[in-house]
């Protein structure tokens, strides 16, 4: 399954383990990210090592690890989806996402209700939904 994967979504893999980081590393989902997302997490690394039981060493596997797992799609050609995009975004944070489920033709991976609730063009599956669908936990 492919999927725009949220910052959120990383987040919550980062700092504690479970069944959010294993499905982010199964071989299930084909994951894709605009390109300044793993900028973002150099940015909030200290915070979330202090929310986290990982070790700074496990850490930097795990991110590591999410990297080679994630496609990261450059700014250009997110762009022309933007202006869509932004018509049905309930955030304007969002915004970048949904341009990016346009331009993959893709359905998102996210955790907030907001975006799933604010719009109906692109799907919005959450992990506990995902889990489901791919039937995650049984194999």
């Amino acid at each position: 399954m492919k999927l725009v994967v949220d910052a959120n979504i990383l987040f919550a893999a980062l700092i504690k383990e479970g069944s959010t980081a294993e499905l982010l590393i199964s071989d299930k989902l084909q994951l894709f990210a605009p390109e300044f997302l793993f900028t973002e997490f150099a940015k909030y690394e200290e915070p979330i090592l202090k929310k986290t039981h990982r070790s700074r060493e496990e850490f930097t596997q795990f991110f590591d690890l999410l990297k080679e797992q994630i496609t990261i799609i450059p700014k250009k050609e997110i762009i022309p989806f933007i202006d869509k995009a932004e018509k049905i975004s309930p955030d304007p944070k969002d915004t970048v996402y949904l341009a990016l489920a346009f331009a993959l033709k893709s359905n998102i991976w996210s955790n907030d209700k907001k975006l799933k609730q604010g719009q109906e063009e692109v799907t919005v599956f959450s992990t506990e939904e995902l889990i489901e669908k791919t039937n995650f936990l049984k194999t």
